[in-house]
């Protein structure tokens, strides 16, 4: 008898619908036609045990006790799961084989294989388990995985990764938290001091960002536009460039500070000749955009509807588990499998049926057309988000699952259009001595930029003629650039204009914006603009960021719910106590360069490059010095800040019995009992 084990039940029902007929619905799991049983987890039946778990003297807080190492590493069932877990206990020792359902990621994998280590699954039988991976719910989409099983072992690496993050996160965020928290009791904060290895560097994000811009002072620049008008009469406009000879009345980002110097170059302008010394005229072409992974669907969404992360999460998982309209949600990849571009017709035509206003008025998709989105070199255990062929009317969908399938069908249909094709110009001028530009760039052939024209798109997709958001710079609009026209007079080099006039442009330097929905998630996935070792910097790579796909969302909000961020219309700020325990901390527990290095570190188990020990003995070592700091140092950031509410209808949020239990404040001393770290749960 085969067991199939789901991640969740939505999951399971779906394989047992591809399964033979007629089904026997049981409390927990699904009989088959054929005596194979399908069954389920409900997300992770299993949790790290508490500290106590391991002595009852660690319920109550106390610097001595730190750190806590277990020596044997325990998991316990979740008192939500219990029931779920008994039954599988049952089918796992019927089972002649097992089928690993989970998620296509590194906790799916872990979920079920956690599971079936704590139920002490027989090494022969663990060895034999099979891998089924599902990216997409519908009955054709799970046919082809169940034709193509995999050996469960060759995703151990992966399993192990993610026992490595859960194992990590415990030590760090409880120990670091219980010794913070104490501190803070010193300086009579009474709250608790969270912290986490993602979460508090994502916290310090914010408070550098808050504060960098409540101590900008703006500075006065100039910029020099020159009018100019062609022989014909026809008129456009270039900007100054300063020389070497002017830097010394500039700053570090080349802006001129001097308006005496830009009024010189105005006056010397005017009414003078221009002759065209340069002119560059280059056909280029532009890819269509990639499918989306989550993080980059949250972030557009985020700029287009306003939708926070959580939210895009959320009405993904209902697209893909309720209505099976997209494929897998939590990706962290933006490309397509080959085997999958035959499914391209099909998919098109469900989305044409679906939202035929996405393609109203402009050329139809081409499914032949193959773009640089299916490459099987960048595809490993998921593929980007992308609609299925399931067919549903719109009128099923609430609004925003409505607005969100649309954007994610638009991004798709894009891969089947040609590239968009336009002419770049560049032309420079010689007036008066002085180096000005011009550029402009005009459309030849709109190819995939058909389905994103401002109005049209925004109409098919949102429903409510929202503008388009456009994106969001780090350092503000300054301006400094060379205006881009529309289009230029045709010119040839040597030609002699005239210039109108000069004019002085005044502008102000912009501080840094406060951070957003998108512009927060942006951050997280490339994390290495943020982080400040050059050596560190060199070795991140692009996917490398702060949290994971499926974790990003809840780490916001864990923030928002802990009081430490709070949002003021689109922006998302810091709380007084939010600043305050950042600034009460030690240094690398603020920044992201060790938890960049962790999700390093946890990508290279995954590919067995590193192997566990190598990945967490470095950290205990790391952690012993963290809480020597925290010990010796009174977090005065934290005198006067009023403690956050954990008090909610009865209940305490962020611990409450640990809450009851910080007491003591005596000062720790490190442990010198040799701790093992074990590889298996």
């Amino acid at each position: 008898m085969i067991l199939y084990i789901a991640e969740k039940p939505s999951l399971g029902r779906a394989i047992a619908d591809v399964l033979p007929k007629p089904h026997k619905k049981h409390d927990g799991y699904i009989e088959v036609g054929n005596g194979d049983l399908v069954s389920w987890c409900i997300g992770h039946l299993l949790e790290q045990a508490p500290p106590d778990a391991y002595d009852e003297k660690f319920k109550a807080w106390r610097a001595e006790h730190l750190p806590i190492i277990p020596e044997q590493w325990q998991l316990q069932p979740k008192s939500s799961s219990r029931s779920q877990l008994s039954v599988l206990r049952k089918l796992v020792k019927r089972a002649d084989t097992l089928v690993h359902a989970g998620d296509p990621d590194r906790e799916g994998q872990l979920l079920v294989d956690e599971v079936l280590a704590y139920l002490k699954v027989s090494q022969a039988k663990l060895k034999q388990a099979k891998r089924l991976l599902i990216s997409d719910l519908n009955p054709q989409a799970v046919k082809r995985a169940l034709a193509g099983l995999r050996d469960n072992q060759e995703f151990v690496p992966l399993s192990t990764s993610a026992l490595a993050r859960s194992r990590a996160d415990w030590l760090y965020g409880m120990n670091m938290t219980r010794a913070f928290t104490l501190q803070g009791r010193r300086v009579g904060y009474q709250g608790v001091l969270s912290v986490g290895r993602v979460q508090t560097p994502l916290l310090g994000l914010v408070v550098r960002r808050d504060e960098t811009i409540a101590a900008f002072e703006p500075k006065p620049f100039y910029l020099v536009d020159a009018h100019l008008q062609t022989l014909a009469g026809e008129t456009f406009t270039a900007r100054w460039q300063p020389s070497e000879a002017c830097q010394r009345f500039m700053d570090e980002e080349g802006r001129v500070l001097s308006a005496r110097l830009a009024d010189n170059v105005v006056s010397r302008i005017t009414g003078q000749c221009a002759e065209v010394t340069a002119l560059e005229c280059k056909d280029r072409r532009q890819a269509p955009p990639l499918p989306y992974s989550l993080s980059a669907l949250q972030i557009d969404a985020a700029k287009r509807f306003g939708f926070s992360a959580k939210t895009v999460l959320d009405i993904c998982q209902s697209l893909y588990e309720k209505h099976k309209l997209i494929t897998y949600p939590r990706s962290d990849s933006r490309y397509l499998p080959q085997e999958q571009h035959h499914l391209a017709p099909s998919v098109i035509t469900a989305i044409q049926a679906n939202i035929p206003a996405l393609t109203e008025g402009i050329d139809f998709p081409n499914s032949s057309l193959r773009s640089a989105a299916w490459n099987d070199a960048k595809v490993d255990a998921h593929h980007a988000i992308v609609p299925t062929d399931r067919q549903l009317a719109l009128d099923k969908l609430s609004r925003d699952e409505a607005k969100l399938y649309g954007h994610i069908a638009r991004q798709y249909l894009a891969q089947f259009y040609p590239h968009h094709l336009y002419q770049e110009t560049k032309v420079t001028l010689t007036i008066a001595g002085g180096i000005f530009t011009a550029k402009a760039k005009v459309t030849q052939k709109l190819g995939w930029k058909q389905l994103f024209e401002i109005g049209r798109s925004d109409k098919s997709v949102s429903g409510n003629g929202e503008p388009k958001v456009s994106g969001e710079s780090e350092k503000g609009a300054e301006e400094t650039e060379s205006p881009l026209l529309s289009h230029l007079p045709i010119l040839q080099k040597g030609d002699m204009l005239d210039c109108l006039r000069g004019e002085r442009l005044d502008r102000l330097t912009q501080p840094p914006k406060t951070f957003t929905d998108a512009s927060l998630l942006s951050a997280m996935t490339g994390i290495g603009r943020f982080v400040k070792d050059d050596a560190i910097r060199k070795t991140l790579k692009e996917t490398d960021g702060l949290g994971t796909e499926a974790t990003r969302a809840g780490i916001i909000e864990l923030l928002f719910k802990r009081g430490f961020l709070i949002r003021q219309g689109k922006s998302i700020v810091s709380t007084p106590a939010g600043r305050g325990l950042i600034n009460s901390l030690p240094e690398p527990a603020t920044t992201p360069d060790m938890t960049a290095l962790w999700e390093q570190s946890l990508n290279a188990i995954s590919r067995r490059e590193m192997k566990y020990q190598h990945f967490m003995m470095p950290l205990l070592d790391n952690l012993q010095q963290l809480l020597q700091i925290a010990a010796d140092t009174l977090p005065q950031a934290l005198v006067g800040v009023k403690t956050i509410a954990t008090v909610k209808k009865g209940r305490r949020s962020g611990g409450s019995k640990s809450r009851k239990a910080a007491s003591g404040t005596k000062k720790r001393q490190p442990s010198s009992r040799s701790k093992k770290v074990q590889p298996q749960s």
